[in-house]
């Protein structure tokens, strides 16, 4: 649609930009469609309202904002940042150039991208005119297409307006009496007139005195008190939302100077309020029942099947079909679709301005001449449908809208005309966006295998080791504001089988049921899981095949072969993450095509190790794989160590004291490399999608007999939680049950199946995947998690009694809830280790909660190894935090508690642990290796310092100096080059190969690596390898 702003009306110049003044700074006054998220463009949602007067649309103030008068028509356009979407392309309506919908670090806490859409709602009060109505819905045509026809458009009679326009003006909207057409003038400010109101859900509106009855809520406004009168057929959470109407109504009209007063129906005369309150109306009278009149203004129209019709020049003609499909919709022509109570007018894009007001004025024309005042007419543009529109179609595809770097070349070009700096248009990348967990890494884990209907405690080391074809139960605790928090769930294998899925989510639920349902119980699905379950585990392998009885079992029934990891076999991992504490190595198939450019693989089988770093691989990843290769490796193995019943050793716990690992780059791979691989063969280079998280919706259900029915509750707060009910927050990437204290225990126990009811039924129509993350959140203990998509108070979730009651509480405490002082929660434990969850102090995990949040890294494993040896716990210093460790990576394991060995046997024990290569020396970085056993060898200096934590400390622990940074170390021999490098033909034997440039002279270190060795360790690990492949030290 190619538009003159000649055409517009002037009132809409800037429509759209409340949320971008930078915009409006730079005068573009012709492309309102351009949204380019420059830095100083402010990221906010806006309001903007305009009423009729003399038959022309003129602003408001925002001091005026949610007052409507009775007598006049208005226009409200709000404008949304939906997070997580990518927009589809649309053009100016002048210069007819996409518009190019960007994204900005920093502009929520929840997301840092998204789409900009507009709703536009033209609302009609009940004594407005037909001409100003008839503007209203024109002018409403014009300012969609000032902001580049993308608006979905929506008609509101006063009395009957839809939820999402109500919620711009929580608690309610009270129209008044009067208008600013002719013949109509607003009531001017006089004394206090007693009112009668009554809440109908949000809707409130004026009534007489004789309006009492039992089903209703009742609100009478005097001077000197407000009462509210409860039904007694109302329910709990209609009360409550009526005191959020008298807390307005005091703030609004007595400037919140005036006394509450809640009269219960059926009290009669027992309380000087309840008398006070009947004494209004002349004394007590028995309240009549409601009458079929009193219902009919209530009534809803009725729905009925989807009729299509077809606008052609102002006439309707109907469309004969058995099926309605997007097909029946031609981009040349405007369409009605009819459903009762919802008529939508649907625009094709390539519609003109004048057969659009056609089509608006069409679907108001049958509105009216089949007597349905009250429906809703919904106006969409072909692009820009909502659910609810598409809902009433038998098949919608799903389609995605691209720009193309033409149409950005135009945008570009066009914004350095208007003398925008566009510098970093056309070739910018996006910046780097690290989603954050959102909950404190320095708790307690623990992880349980499932194996049929028993659950068997791993051990600390195999903790972040999974199987395919496995199940597991973890649980989490960690500190939260005032009390210890819990988390607890399960993760299903991709490849395990039902039996033992069942069998964990009810393992999984008895537990949490155990400890008094204070755990958020979380489902996660292998290849779906939530950045806070990395988070926590830091460190995760995923290893194919299963150890449990059900998966070998399946695969003997099904004849499948059996494709347990083995150390001996030839096995390919996929590495990714988001950093050194959130990094996962996935075991694929061992063929070329599971490759991708975009990532780090490490290939083995035994002793013989590659590392491949895709050509679109970062530096960043080659460092993971780093890592993570002393992962798979494994911490040592010790034949005697059985943790499953069927006593089948864990593998990936082997040390090839003679390990060699042979890094690839991609293009320059050896011949023996693509034979592992059974071949060369193609293989992608894009990364992997994972869900986004969008624009979270929440929504109240009501699950009976199997049959799910949800409302969606728009611009929600905290406030619309309420105790007795049961709400789903969907973000798309995630979704989340809340159970309010209040709800009976047979529906708490019915929640994970109402998720997955959710999931099912994708009520908003985003191909929800049915593995997405799911998680069972219990008032009160909310996770941060949860509480980040809210403005949250913890005191409101901790108060005591029902909706009303809280409600109740807060308003009569001036507007504050009251607060309950909470005592730390004793340790509760399931099974596992003795001892509770270690003092805040003392947590040996690290830490990442929030972007602005200091980072604390905790313990490596290999300290806790050795300190937990000589430290007696009972006497350390519980206010003193525990040492910073610069780590290989920081995962780190809680030790489970024993007695001190004594000192002579502990070092005795360790020495000979290191001479035979033991798992500990894989567990230290390497430059910090050569010390430390030189430490460990010399008891004198361990007995001088007072302790064998304290020396390990001073020699680990270094506040300033970058992970791998190592200073010469003197205790080890030198020797030449000719006889350490890898090709030497008389090579020392008795080296530590990870380390070959350690022992050169400096001289002879200068000459070969073109850098000292303190300069040299400075540098990333990943960079030093580089240098060292060079000189044939690696």
């Amino acid at each position: 649609m190619s538009v003159s702003m000649r055409d517009l009306d002037p009132a809409f110049k800037g429509a759209g930009q409340k949320a971008y003044p930078a915009l409006a700074n730079n005068n573009i006054s012709c492309c309102l469609t351009i949204i380019i998220f420059h830095p100083d463009i402010v990221h906010s949602c806006g309001l903007e309202i305009w009423r009729i007067e003399n038959f022309n649309p003129v602003p408001i103030p925002e001091s005026s904002y949610g007052k409507f008068f009775t007598g006049d028509s208005y226009m409200i356009l709000k404008d949304l940042i939906l997070r997580g979407l990518k927009g589809p392309s649309h053009r100016c309506p002048v210069h007819e150039t996409p518009t190019i919908v960007g994204s900005r670090q920093g502009f929520t806490t929840a997301s840092k991208s998204g789409a900009l859409r507009h709703d536009i709602h033209y609302w009609l009060g009940k004594e407005t005119s037909q001409d100003e109505a008839g503007v209203a819905a024109i002018k409403t045509v014009e300012l969609d297409a000032a902001l580049g026809g993308r608006a979905v458009q929506y008609r509101e009679v006063q009395g009957h307006e839809t939820e999402k326009f109500l919620s711009y003006f929580k608690p309610c909207i009270i129209p008044q009496e009067g208008g600013a057409a002719s013949g109509f003038k607003h009531v001017e400010a006089e004394e206090h007139k007693t009112r009668l109101f009554v809440c109908k859900g949000k809707h409130v509106v004026p009534f007489a005195r004789s309006s009492l009855n039992h089903d209703d809520i009742f609100i009478l406004d005097t001077e000197s008190k407000i009462f509210q009168f409860n039904g007694s057929n109302s329910s709990i959470q209609e009360r409550a939302k009526a005191l959020e109407v008298v807390q307005f109504i005091k703030d609004t009209y007595h400037c919140g100077k005036c006394e509450i007063a809640s009269i219960e129906d059926g009290k009669l005369m027992s309380d000087s309020e309840t008398g006070e309150f009947w004494g209004c109306f002349g004394g007590f009278a028995p309240l009549p029942r409601k009458t079929v009149r009193d219902d009919d203004d209530d009534k809803p129209a009725d729905s009925h099947p989807p009729k299509i019709l077809c606008v052609d020049k102002g006439k309707i003609e109907p469309i004969e079909t058995d099926s309605l499909t997007k097909e029946l919709l031609e981009t040349n022509k405007c369409y009605i679709i009819d459903c009762g109570l919802e008529v939508f007018a649907w625009m094709g894009r390539n519609t003109s301005l004048d057969e659009r007001k056609s089509a608006g004025g069409a679907a108001e024309k049958l509105v009216s001449d089949t007597g349905r005042p009250k429906s809703h007419i919904i106006r969409v543009i072909e692009g820009f449908e909502t659910v609810m529109f598409k809902s009433k179609f038998d098949s919608w595809p799903q389609g995605t809208h691209v720009m193309s770097e033409d149409g950005r070349g135009k945008v570009a070009a066009l914004l350095k005309r208007q003398g925008l700096d566009v510098k970093g248009l056309l070739k910018s990348e996006p910046v780097k966006e690290e989603p954050q967990p959102y909950i404190d890494c320095t708790g307690d884990l623990q992880v349980w295998h499932v194996n049929g209907q028993e659950k068997i405690l791993l051990p600390a080391t195999d903790q972040s080791k999974f199987y395919s074809g496995d199940c597991y139960i973890f649980q989490y605790s960690y500190p939260g504001e005032d009390k210890e928090e819990y988390l607890a769930g399960t993760w299903i294998g991709k490849t395990s089988v039902e039996e033992e899925r069942a069998s964990a989510l009810s393992l999984a639920s008895k537990m949490v049921e155990s400890m008094k349902f204070l755990p958020t119980q979380a489902r996660i699905y292998e290849g779906s899981e939530p950045i806070q379950f990395h988070a926590i585990l830091q460190s995760c392998i995923i290893f194919k095949g299963g150890l449990s009885d059900g998966y070998k079992k399946y695969i003997a029934e099904k004849e499948i072969p059996d494709e347990t990891y083995s150390e001996d076999g030839v096995a390919l991992f996929r590495i990714q993450g988001l950093g050194p504490e959130n990094m996962q190595a996935i075991q694929v198939e061992p063929v070329a095509s599971s490759l991708n450019s975009s990532y780090c693989y490490i290939l083995h089988s035994g002793p013989t190790v590659f590392t491949w770093s895709g050509g679109l691989a970062t530096s960043d990843d080659q460092e993971l794989a780093e890592r993570m290769l002393d992962l798979i490796k494994g911490p040592g193995f010790d034949p005697g160590r059985c943790y499953h019943p069927s006593h089948i050793t864990h593998p990936g716990n082997y040390v090839y004291p003679d390990l060699q690992c042979k890094p690839h780059k991609e293009g320059v791979e050896s011949e023996l490399f693509w034979d592992w691989l059974g071949g060369k063969s193609e293989y992608p280079s894009q990364k992997i999608a994972r869900d986004e998280e969008n624009d979270p919706h929440l929504f109240s259900c009501n699950f009976s007999q199997g049959n799910l029915k949800v409302k969606e509750i728009y611009n929600f707060t905290q406030d619309d939680l309420m105790t007795e009910d049961i709400y789903i927050l969907d973000c798309h990437s995630e979704i989340f049950v809340w159970i309010g204290q209040q709800v009976d225990p047979k529906s708490r126990m019915q929640a994970l199946t109402i998720g997955e009811k959710f999931l099912e039924l994708d009520f908003l129509l985003e191909t929800l995947s049915r593995e997405a993350p799911l998680y069972i959140v219990m008032e009160g203990s909310e996770p941060p998690f949860f509480t980040r998509f809210f403005k949250w108070e913890s005191a409101k979730s901790a108060m005591l009694g029902n909706s009303f009651q809280r409600k109740l509480a807060i308003i009569k405490n001036g507007g504050a809830p009251l607060v309950l002082k909470h005592k730390r929660r004793a340790t509760v434990s399931y099974g596992g280790r003795s001892g509770g969850v270690p003092d805040k102090s003392q947590r040996s995990r690290s830490m990442s909660v929030s972007p602005d949040r200091v980072r604390v890294r905790g313990r490596s494993p290999a300290f806790n190894a050795l300190a937990a040896n000589f430290e007696n716990t009972n006497t350390r210093n519980l206010s003193t935090p525990p040492p910073v460790v610069r780590k290989l990576y920081p995962k780190s394991v809680a030790q489970d508690t024993a007695k001190p060995a004594p000192k002579f046997s502990a070092i005795s024990h360790l020495t000979s642990s290191f001479e035979r290569s033991s798992a500990l020396e894989n567990l230290i970085p390497r430059s910090q290796k050569g010390s430390l056993v030189t430490a460990i060898s010399n008891p004198e200096t361990i007995d001088k310092e007072g302790s064998m934590s304290r020396r390990i400390e001073s020699l680990t622990i270094e506040e300033g100096v970058k992970e791998g940074e190592a200073e010469d170390d003197e205790s080890l021999p030198v020797y030449p080059y000719d006889r350490i490098n890898t090709d030497s033909t008389d090579p020392i034997t008795d080296i530590d190969v990870t380390k070959r440039e350690a022992y050169l002279s400096s001289a002879e270190f200068q000459e070969k690596l073109g850098t000292t060795k303190k300069e040299f360790y400075k540098l990333p690990k990943w960079k030093q390898n580089k240098l060292k492949m060079a000189v044939q030290l690696f």
